[in-house]
């Protein structure tokens, strides 16, 4: 059920459309922050999982060993891997607006 619109109010139905683009466009810093940190966190948590995955993994050293096995967790290491370089670009582009919305801030001296 859909609420009928209001009538009377002096503004034209699209009016709000720019400025909500524009503001979501400008991301808050604090925003970009609590993002970089979980960034971070996912980062971590990847990392962790990789090396989990390399210290389960059996070399190809003549021993027997299941190939099926082995190209499982060859596939889930470079899925790991690739999600990581995505997290990393991530947190590149955070930082760089973080650095561009902060570029017009005098420093504070921590004294």
């Amino acid at each position: 059920m859909s609420t009928p619109p209001l009538a009377g109010t002096g503004m034209p139905p699209g009016a709000f459309s720019g400025t909500q683009a524009q503001a979501a466009r400008e991301v808050n810093t604090a925003s970009l922050c609590r993002i970089g940190q979980e960034t971070v966190q996912d980062i971590v948590f990847r990392t962790m999982e990789i090396f989990q995955l390399l210290r389960n993994m059996q070399l190809p050293n003549g021993v027997t060993y299941h190939t099926g096995t082995y190209q499982d967790r060859l596939g889930k290491l470079q899925e790991h891997l690739r999600q990581l370089s995505i997290l990393f670009r991530k947190l590149r582009l955070v930082y760089d607006k973080c650095n561009e919305n902060c570029a017009g801030l005098d420093p504070i001296p921590i004294e």
